[in-house]
């Protein structure tokens, strides 16, 4: 039978620091909210997993991956078996810019784990769906939607009580912008706190494919360019229990049908490829920075040189190595990718495999956009601006090649087939 831990922890920095989540540079002044995460440690028949939720952006790369290894050493299992879902906040610590804050947080994390594996349960489990009206796409009016609101119910195998939901939800995690400066798991926070008070049991929010999701409730003085004046979105004071209030109205039905079931499935692994960004040439360069500073206010100053490096080192285009984690139970799957992913691809993956499978982003850290074939010939901000501003995280100038998306659709697909 399934055995599982849960464990919560508070990860909220105790003194002023640099967030992280827009292009300006912004200072904390104070906490409107705990940053927290949240443990949860699966075992059956041998086979161990730990599925994390961390309010944060999305660690980098390197330091997401120095911590699965702690704790999958705590577990006793390898760096594959432990995913680490990013609600993508923009109202959390830069890791970078903050290391003891990193380091704290990931302490933290870790002592978690340890005590939910030291409070292993039996339990039953049961997959659900249900749609919420929660995002915009802010690319296009008329643009695709991942309404799936994804859930996975766990209860306790002798007395049938409600133990931990698993939910999948997408909307990008900046209803606070740029002009708050306080520290907060925006939406996401609020949407926890609500559903674990009308379920009775922790809640795990993990972020879905949101790169061009943007969610509906805003609160900002500002017009920020991801909240157009189509009517589409609501800017509101309360915007945080407003998008609160939205899942809970999509998916109380749903998570109160949920059929619980003995487990007969329970896998958690990896599957890599290659995939490429083309370096421009000068002309190019100049032309991206160009419309990137009329059109959005970027300064892309160092990019240019990282170009001009690159052009000169004769270095025509860039490798990622692209790492895709497959957590499996029963017929349902969260899938994961360290990108911040348009929601084109999930409701693709799902059509070709099952509306209770769903890819999200921010998975194992954050490494900007992946765009549709499509919107990477429109460009934007998702496709190019943002590339100017945080390159240097990512190991590249440029956004994955056209071709990437479909390539990762099939990686999903075929992954599923292990």
């Amino acid at each position: 039978m399934l055995e599982l831990g849960f464990a919560s922890i508070d990860i909220t920095p105790t003194c002023p620091v640099d967030l992280i989540g827009f292009s300006n540079r912004r200072s904390s002044q104070g906490v409107a909210q705990p940053l927290i995460a949240q443990v949860a440690v699966l075992r059956m028949d041998g086979f161990s997993c730990l599925l994390a939720a961390i309010d944060h952006i999305g660690f980098g790369i390197e330091h997401a991956l120095r911590l699965r290894q702690n704790l999958g050493k705590l577990i006793g299992v390898e760096a594959e078996q432990v995913m680490l879902c990013f609600s993508h906040t923009h109202a959390a610590p830069n890791d970078s810019a903050e290391p003891e804050w990193a380091d704290w947080a990931d302490t933290r994390i870790l002592s978690a784990a340890r005590r939910a594996l030291g409070d292993m349960r039996p339990v039953l489990a049961g997959w659900g769906c249900a749609d919420v009206n929660i995002g915009v796409n802010r690319r296009s009016t008329d643009g695709a939607l991942d309404r799936r609101a994804g859930m996975l119910k766990f209860t306790d195998a002798d007395t049938g009580a409600p133990m931990l939901a698993v939910m999948r939800l997408t909307a990008h995690g900046n209803s606070l912008k740029s002009d708050n400066s306080f520290i907060s798991p925006d939406w996401f926070g609020s949407a926890r706190d609500l559903l674990t008070r009308e379920w009775d049991c922790p809640v795990m929010i993990t972020q879905g494919a949101a790169g061009n999701i943007a969610p509906r409730f805003f609160d900002s003085q500002i017009n920020p360019p991801d909240a157009d004046d189509s009517g589409r979105f609501t800017r509101t004071r309360d915007a945080l229990s407003e998008m609160a209030r939205a899942v809970l109205a999509g998916a109380n039905d749903a998570f109160h049908a949920i059929q619980q079931q003995d487990v007969y499935r329970l896998n958690m692994y990896v599957r890599r490829g290659e995939l490429w960004a083309d370096v421009p040439d000068m002309r190019r360069a100049h032309e991206i920075a160009d419309e990137a500073r009329v059109k959005a206010g970027i300064d892309g100053t160092r990019w240019l040189a990282e170009v001009e490096r690159l052009n000169a080192q004769g270095v025509l285009r860039q490798r990622e190595y692209a790492s895709m984690q497959f957590f499996r139970l029963n017929e349902g799957a969260l899938i994961g990718i360290p990108n911040e992913v348009m929601c084109e691809l999930a409701l693709e993956v799902a059509k070709k495999a099952g509306k209770t499978v769903f890819l999200g982003g921010y998975t194992n850290g954050c490494m900007g956009y992946l765009p549709t074939a499509e919107e990477y010939d429109r460009g934007g901000y998702e496709v190019l601006w943002s590339m100017l501003n945080y390159f240097m995280y990512f190991g590249r100038v440029m956004p994955l090649n056209r071709d990437a998306a479909d390539m990762l659709v099939d990686m999903a697909v075929d992954g599923l087939n292990d």
